[in-house]
């Protein structure tokens, strides 16, 4: 069993400008100040809100200070806070602002009392994995991200179909005409591949899943494959335009013909905590509808 973790210095993160987003934070602030915490907003955040100068600071440091970063938003504030954080190895506590909420377990009217709870010690915590990609085409422009959810391939203009081949491991699997590929994680399975007809995955296994986006084959279908595996992705030659790769729908690359994009996991992973009442599965019935035991 691991030891406890020891909370002293608390890094809050969340989306800007977001009235109810605000009003959590400002509860939140004045809770861990009240309990002789010493909370660090990030600056972007706290600019609009009434928090002390000397409690508002940079993500960088956050990172470098923080034992605990609590992100209060929805699934796409902490795919943010995720991706700066990883490579600081601190903990991330999410209170969900947002419409889904997969990865912000915290209600807003439960703040004080679950942030309590995970800082007396009572807490689940677990790791979870990010996908790296780089494109490295003839004309040698270093464009790099990295993703907690996915990895999308589509095309640059509506109604347009893009042309491109997958090698696994430099094996080469299949070539595809249709709307784009989607290389999802499995954090990222119950967002938009989940849209696409690919798996669900447990967050707990080491794979990720290809699915194919409109494909112009009736064969094609999505695959599993082992996390450790070497993904290369080559535009063709034969389309006419640019395509786009998006990494969690936050950053967006340019992709030209002739174009590979290399896609590997990421040294550095998520560190997460949960409430001790969290339950994946019974997150899973609740956000996606599932029939309830009678």
């Amino acid at each position: 069993m691991a030891p406890a973790l020891s909370f002293k210095t608390i890094g809050i993160m969340g989306k800007p400008k977001h009235k109810e987003v605000g009003e959590t934070i400002m509860t939140l602030y004045r809770h861990l100040l009240d309990e002789g915490y010493q909370p660090l907003v990030e600056d972007s955040v706290a600019s609009d809100l009434d928090v002390k100068a000397d409690h508002q600071a940079t993500w960088q440091t956050i990172g470098e200070n923080a034992n605990l970063v609590i992100v209060v938003g929805g699934d796409g504030s902490m795919l943010y806070a995720a991706r700066l954080m990883a490579s600081y190895n601190i903990p991330l506590l999410g209170v969900n602002r947002g419409y889904l909420g997969f990865l912000t377990d915290i209600q807003p009217q439960q703040v004080t009392e679950k942030v309590s709870e995970v800082l007396s010690g009572e807490y689940s915590q677990e790791r979870r994995f990010l996908l790296e990609a780089d494109i490295d085409g003839e004309n040698n422009k270093e464009r790099y991200s990295d993703a907690l959810n996915d990895i999308v391939l589509y095309p640059g203009e509506i109604s347009r179909m893009i042309e491109f081949e997958v090698y696994i491991n430099d094996s080469f699997v299949y070539s595809l005409r249709g709307d784009g590929l989607i290389i999802s994680t499995p954090t990222g399975s119950t967002a938009y591949a989940l849209s696409a007809g690919g798996p669900i995955m447990s967050p707990s296994i080491n794979a990720i899943s290809l699915v194919p986006m409109f494909p112009h084959t009736l064969s094609s279908r999505p695959i599993s494959i082992d996390a450790e595996s070497k993904v290369d992705i080559v535009f063709s030659q034969a389309n006419e335009n640019e395509a786009r790769l998006s990494c969690d729908g936050q950053v967006r690359f340019p992709v030209a013909p002739g174009e590979k994009i290399c896609i590997r996991k990421r040294k550095e992973d998520l560190w997460l905590l949960h409430p001790k009442d969290y339950d994946y599965f019974s997150l899973l019935r609740t956000k996606l509808g599932w029939g309830s035991k009678l």
